[in-house]
């Protein structure tokens, strides 16, 4: 099995390699070569390629030959996205677009995209990228036919990832003590793309079952409140209202899809899965 990941210098893209190195051949797609020059000799069976998704051709050229893709590329930064707009859209839309024109071009058999729980009725300019994005890659499947499939991941916030608060060496800022977000490790995010990968057949959602908490009990900070910051939600959702009637409990996780899975349960009419019903 060949691989490309893109966004592979991040927290999700060196946790995939970790967990696939030696099963798979691995192609690592990313921007940041200083990252990809620490990263070689932890990783020596990787093939390394310095590339943007904003570069169709570039993106051609790394998927000669692939079977399956994982698109993690992303501007993922809500201040630094909503104070550069124009830069957000030409990577997460645009640079979603480009993969998805070089998969179908390469034939790639089956390509997932990961993508966020802000995509729910975004407030700020990452969701509705997002959202833009999984719309993007979902209509793909119209021109895949039997040969390329695109399916989506939806997940909430890693802990441990590069800019979470988790991370901090210093105090941070509490925008709300009501805010609440959903939290994974990255291990999880792996499972669940592999668990696309084995399940997909085109179109498909994968939402994981995960837990939600208080950011004030994630970080424990007793500090002042600043007020929620621009394009800030309260609460964050997973699955949206227009999905439910398309949303199937598969036991682990929920799929969102046009087709009923195998030993699964359409879920009820009203079902709600959101991060302020906190179960952490």
């Amino acid at each position: 099995m060949v691989c490309l990941v893109t966004g592979a210098t991040g927290t999700f893209g060196q946790a995939f390699l970790e967990r696939l190195q030696g099963d798979w051949v691995l192609r690592a797609f990313s921007r940041d070569e200083v990252k990809q020059s620490e990263l070689r000799e932890r990783f020596p069976f990787v093939r390394w390629l310095i590339g943007d998704v904003r570069d169709l051709g570039r993106l051609r050229r790394a998927c000669d030959g692939v079977d399956v893709v994982v698109h993690a590329a992303a501007l993922k930064q809500v201040p630094s996205c909503e104070y550069n707009p124009g830069e957000c859209i030409k990577t997460n839309v645009d640079g979603t677009r480009n993969v998805v024109e070089a998969c179908l071009d390469a034939g790639v058999s089956k390509a997932v995209f990961i993508s966020s729980d802000k995509a729910v009725h975004p407030v700020n300019i990452y969701g509705a990228s997002k959202l833009c994005a999984e719309k993007l890659w979902l209509a793909s499947n119209a021109y895949g036919g039997d040969t390329s499939k695109f399916s989506v991941v939806r997940y909430g916030n890693v802990r441990g990832s590069r800019g979470s608060v988790l991370e901090a060496k210093k105090i941070v800022s509490l925008t709300d003590r009501r805010a609440t977000r959903f939290w994974m490790d990255v291990s999880e995010a792996v499972d669940l793309v592999l668990l696309a990968f084995e399940h997909m057949a085109g179109g498909e959602v994968f939402v994981p079952k995960i837990a939600s908490a208080l950011v004030a009990d994630v970080i424990r900070h007793n500090g002042v409140e600043t007020g929620l910051r621009p394009g800030e939600k309260l609460h964050e959702r997973l699955i949206s209202d227009e999905e439910v009637s398309r949303t199937f409990d598969c036991g682990d996780h929920y799929r969102v899809c046009d087709y009923r899975p195998d030993l699964s349960e359409r879920v009820s009419e009203g079902f709600f899965y959101g991060s302020e019903a906190v179960t952490a």
